[in-house]
């Protein structure tokens, strides 16, 4: 429980209400997780209420997913009754998130119950799969009506949970009062209550990532089998690093506790969710079990716990609003929101040995050059990628580099290396974005207040660090329109970009576990290897020779040069594009194009083509020392 916002709640409350009255305001909420295993979330919520008019918002504005992606299609068997006796109720015809009831004379306390349907196929965050037959993850923002009209950090839940026989859970709520089978959390405002998820599961382990004593970090750990949950010494050492290595670059922490709330399953959906206390993070089963996975899975966990400091404690201003619906959330900075955070991520889990170095630089490699061939960047720029958020997380995939959709995360971490290595050549290795971020997120050690920032805020912190024109510097990276990505701090940093015919050992394993084939950089396709859909192209790369020749998204590879393409055998693409560099003929694809059977030639004869990064002759190696463990 954030102990100094509760604290400084309580007197705002009493301000207005007296002492009896500000308790009874108090809204209960049970959730009955008992049918988790069937995606069913049963909802009982008690509101203190008086007569006349009533509005109920269901919250729109989800924080951390940037857009109004509340699932509210996913509420079902709405009822509302007053001393037993049910209330009619209807959606407002233009907000469809809200509801209004009339309270009869003599009510004050009204019952909601509901089921939220959790989803079972698909979609993304809120949308994807929360439950499967051994755990649950819980998001409250799913499960509750709040009243309209007040701001969400003046609203009280006491909650609580029904969880299954033998289910163990975490999460960054309190311990609280226990009633009838319930397992209960000291009351909290609404803005912490959807600050602090749970997760619920038969299979369950807590790991101590601070053994030594200070602010307790914990790793909690729910997997759909026992073994799943095998986390080596080794490992644990590392993730004890990271939160040394973070306590070292921000100077601060801004939080009582924190749990990385970790789900293992190939069953739910994979992704993460940021809060203050704690993060929501959900990853393929195998991750502590698997080299590769983890390998690929390592950038979750230190993108997320970055959050804690980078937009939850300092937050951009548009996107700290007073509540979850009245207010449209603007994330025109998410270049520094998400962008700032996957670099400062990406880089602690360098320091703290999740990665080495080169595979750091492995994946600096496939992301400068996923956005070195972007085509859409001739026309969408970075800024615009942003400004767009709220529909550009829920875009289709395909055509996804001339479209471009959330690359202020791939393109905002190559701004901030950009901008690491512009600091330390001005500086002559004196400061670096280190300094910024001690500058920035390092106040105010232990506190929970939220500390909204601007532009101008960005840029004169920068200048603190080292004077230049850095409002200019970023309004050039971020407002105009070219085909190449911003590689320079790459080549500051003392490496270049260049493709290889060999895969790097990064590459190899996210192509394994993301079940794809990549030949963007060579033909220009993108294709699914996975048994139930191989052969799939999943995009095409805009300008390539596979795009010149009508090749498009969604067709189905058949065969290539006359040539079985099959889940079984993938490397006949390959032996094709090997083949073609000492031949004039074109490489033959036949694809399946819906119910029809075309063939396409494809002018291509540069071989294999794999993205590394070579150091610079003569160029110091400044991501070296960016990626080594600060003391």
């Amino acid at each position: 429980m954030n102990t100094r916002a509760w604290l400084f709640l309580l007197p705002a409350l009493a301000g207005s209400l007296p002492d009896s009255a500000a308790a009874s305001a108090t809204i209960h909420l049970n959730v009955d997780l008992t049918d988790a295993p069937r995606q069913l979330f049963h909802v009982h919520e008690t509101l203190a209420v008086v007569p006349g008019p009533l509005t109920l918002n269901y919250p729109k504005w989800v924080p951390g997913e940037h857009s109004p992606s509340g699932p509210l299609e996913n509420l079902a068997g709405l009822k509302f009754s007053a001393g037993g006796k049910p209330l009619a109720w209807r959606r407002d015809l233009e907000d469809m998130y809200a509801v209004h009831l009339d309270v009869p004379t003599g009510v004050d306390a009204l019952d909601a119950d509901f089921d939220f349907l959790s989803p079972m196929y698909g979609g993304v965050y809120g949308q994807s799969v929360s439950a499967t037959p051994d755990l649950a993850d819980l998001e409250w923002n799913q499960v509750l009506l709040y009243p309209a009209g007040k701001a969400s950090q003046d609203i009280v839940f006491e909650a609580s949970v029904t969880l299954p026989v033998d289910w163990n859970y975490a999460t960054a709520l309190e311990p609280g009062a226990h009633a009838k089978g319930a397992t209960g959390f000291k009351p909290v405002s609404l803005d912490e209550l959807v600050d602090s998820p749970l997760i619920a599961g038969r299979y369950f382990r807590r790991v101590d990532l601070v053994p030594g004593g200070g602010v307790p970090v914990h790793l909690d750990v729910v997997a759909d089998a026992a073994a799943d949950l095998d986390i080596s010494a080794e490992q644990t050492d590392r993730f004890r690093s990271l939160v040394t290595q973070a306590y070292a670059l921000f100077g601060a922490h801004h939080y009582d506790h924190y749990d990385f709330l970790l789900t293992l399953s190939d069953n739910t959906g994979h992704f993460g969710l940021e809060h203050h206390q704690s993060s929501d993070d959900r990853t393929w089963q195998d991750y502590f079990t698997e080299p590769g996975t983890m390998l690929v899975g390592n950038h979750l966990m230190p993108h997320e716990y970055v959050h804690s400091w980078n937009g939850k404690f300092r937050r951009p201003a548009g996107l700290w609003t007073a509540d979850f619906n009245s207010t449209p959330m603007q994330g025109d900075l998410l270049w520094v929101y998400e962008g700032l955070t996957e670099y400062f991520g990406d880089v602690l889990a360098a320091r703290s040995g999740l990665w080495t170095p080169e595979q750091y630089r492995e994946l600096l490699a496939m992301t400068a050059a996923r956005m070195d061939n972007r085509p859409g960047r001739t026309w969408r720029p970075l800024q615009d990628t942003a400004d767009e958020a709220q529909i550009l997380y829920y875009a289709p995939r395909e055509w996804e580099n001339w479209r471009r959709v959330q690359d202020f995360y791939a393109e905002g971490e190559l701004l901030w290396l950009d901008v690491d290595t512009k600091l330390r050549e001005l500086s002559g290795g004196r400061r670096s974005l280190n300094d910024f971020a001690r500058a920035f997120y390092g106040m105010d050690d232990g506190s929970h207040a939220v500390k909204t920032y601007v532009f101008d805020d960005v840029v004169a912190t920068l200048n603190q660090v080292q004077a230049f024109d850095w409002a200019g510097f970023l309004h050039a990276r971020l407002d105009t329109t070219q085909y190449h990505a911003p590689l320079d701090g790459i080549s500051r940093g003392g490496y270049r970009l260049a493709y290889s015919d060999t895969p790097s050992e990064f590459f190899k394993a996210d192509e394994k576990r993301r079940m794809t084939m990549n030949m963007m950089y060579s033909i220009g396709l993108l294709l699914s290897t996975e048994n139930s859909s191989a052969g799939t192209i999943k995009d095409v790369l805009w300008g390539s020779p596979a795009f010149k020749a009508g090749v498009g998204p969604g067709m189905k590879l058949i065969a290539v040069d006359g040539r079985d393409f099959s889940a079984a055998d993938k490397t006949t693409l390959k032996n094709a594009i090997i083949a073609a560099r000492t031949s004039k003929e074109p490489i033959k694809l036949l694809v399946r194009n819906q119910d029809d059977y075309i063939s396409f030639d494809v002018d291509y004869h540069d071989g294999l083509k794999y993205p590394v990064l070579q150091p610079i002759a003569g160029v110091a190696p400044v991501l070296d020392a960016i990626t080594a463990p600060l003391k």
